[in-house]
């Protein structure tokens, strides 16, 4: 690492899509150790605040501001420590308030390439702890002759083309940020008129149906986003939920995430159009369409009453977005309650070197 007059200059930096996002990859060691100094390092690395992050590596989309900060982990139930931190584009802000199961997808291979996990020949299973949440994940890689695999057969919505699946698993999300699944109490809560439901299954999620914000819930993301009526509508509700959802004044946090859902469109469970939670999602979010797909089957939510799917023990949801669908397999226990989820993403490493952050304050 390079420093000047105690200011960290540059680091080791892995970049790589995981999933249906793109972040910059960090071995804890190589970032200072104090946050405050941390967070001003990834702002100017990424080019924050600025709309098109023009002098930094961000892409100009929350989807490409995001940050993954792993170390060989202390814990007998996992192998590395993840830290998820997403970047604003246009605010000086970074923050931990929330997971990401799409820079998750990568995890596991910057693991095994950073020397963080032995490979093991055919598949290598890794044990990763969410700092974030406190939560476990267990993700396995495509491994040959010692050599992480990113070419293969799987797809993903969202991303052209194949590449090596990276089945992931989740186990006990709920209430991984909020403190319990349904954090108000309630599986319906209405706010300013709108029946929601605030729901945490790995993602802080508040959940209504389209028509009632005033949307078919067809509309493009440009459609979304030019739409001020409803953006002043969603980001009413998303400040009265942040204290019901335990957590707090939301004014200045990612977290949570909004969900306008629909009847789906093209076979699968429902259709979503997600702000998170300024911007409209291109896509979703990993653990964000775990927390619809839970809400999809509590009876009496907005979900599920737009929601088609066969109910058991095992249960498959695709649930829809604006570019496809994301698949989510949903374990039920014998009291009815979702007990383990899982879901297929993919992950490339797209460059591997030394990142610089610009001079302007140094």
């Amino acid at each position: 690492m390079s420093k000047h007059t105690g200011i960290y200059k540059s680091a080791p930096c892995m970049w790589m899509r995981g999933g249906t996002s793109k972040g910059a990859y960090f071995l804890a060691a190589d970032l200072p150790s104090d946050n405050e100094a941390r967070a001003q390092f990834l702002l100017r690395v990424m080019g924050s605040p600025d709309e098109r992050q023009i002098d930094g590596i961000g892409g100009a989309d929350p989807l490409t501001s995001k940050v993954a900060v792993v170390q060989k982990s202390t814990r007998d139930d996992a192998d590395v420590d993840y830290l998820f931190l997403q970047v604003f584009v246009d605010k000086a802000i970074v923050t931990d308030a929330q997971n990401c199961g799409n820079i998750l997808a990568g995890i596991a291979p910057f693991a095994i390439e950073r020397g963080l996990v032995t490979a093991c020949e055919g598949e290598t299973s890794v044990r990763i702890f969410m700092e974030n949440t406190g939560q476990i994940a267990v993700a396995r890689v495509l491994v040959k002759d010692g050599e992480v695999q990113y070419e293969g057969d799987a797809r993903i919505d969202g991303v052209p083309g194949f590449s090596a699946a990276v089945p992931i698993v989740f186990q006990d999300t709920a209430g991984s940020s909020c403190g319990s699944l349904l954090p108000t109490g309630s599986v319906v809560d209405v706010i300013d008129g709108v029946e929601v439901t605030c729901i945490d299954n790995g993602m802080p999620v508040v959940i209504m149906r389209a028509t009632d914000m005033g949307i078919t819930g067809l509309e493009s993301r440009e459609e979304l986003e030019a739409n001020d009526l409803l953006r002043a509508k969603l980001e009413s509700i998303r400040l009265q939920v942040g204290p019901m959802m335990n957590l707090g004044n939301v004014k200045d946090k990612s977290v949570p995430k909004m969900t306008m859902v629909s009847t789906s469109t093209n076979g699968g469970a429902l259709s979503t159009r997600t702000f998170i939670p300024h911007r409209c999602h291109a896509s979703i979010g990993v653990l964000g369409a775990v927390s619809v797909a839970t809400a999809a089957v509590l009876k009496g939510s907005p979900a599920n009453d737009v929601a088609s799917y066969q109910a058991s023990a095992r249960m498959t949801l695709d649930v829809e977005h604006p570019i496809g669908a994301m698949t989510v397999i949903l374990d039920q226990n014998d009291q009815g309650e979702v007990g383990s989820a899982a879901i297929l993403r993919t992950a490339r490493k797209l460059f591997d070197g030394q990142v610089f952050a610009h001079s302007n304050e140094l």
